[in-house]
């Protein structure tokens, strides 16, 4: 089975280590960065499929890291988690690229919901919620 490479980034760490374990029974790899700047290195020197990333974070926010994430390699898909969703955020998010947005608090059902649809247009069929 072929798995996706998701990186979920997120500066609080019970966010990152909870929506982990769900995306990792759906059967995706998944890697967490609490640091936005790791975040980044990380991204520069690996391909991922799907760039899970919170909005709001400490010196480099989400849309920064959109536009780092679709400068490198414009077919990873990114999900922008946000507790400040605002129809301009959702403009300029759409505008660059992402393939989705959703705001907190959410159901972590949702959200591998909306990985498991953007895996699928990938190529990635045996993902399921």
């Amino acid at each position: 089975m072929n798995s996706p490479e998701i990186l979920l980034i997120d500066d609080e760490p019970i966010v990152g280590q909870r929506l982990r374990t769900g995306l990792e029974k759906m059967g995706c790899k998944v890697e967490v960065a609490q640091d936005p700047k790791d975040a980044l290195a990380k991204i520069r020197g690996k391909r991922f499929d799907v760039v899970i990333t919170d909005i709001m974070m400490p010196e480099i926010n989400g849309i920064q890291v959109l536009e780092t994430v679709k400068e490198a390699n414009p077919d990873t898909q990114v999900i922008i988690i946000t507790g400040f969703a605002t129809s301009e955020l959702a403009r300029e998010a759409m505008e660059k690229g992402a393939y989705d947005m959703i705001a907190k608090p959410f159901k972590p059902a949702d959200l591998r919901g909306m990985v498991a649809k953007a895996a699928n247009e990938m190529g990635f069929t045996d993902i399921k919620e």
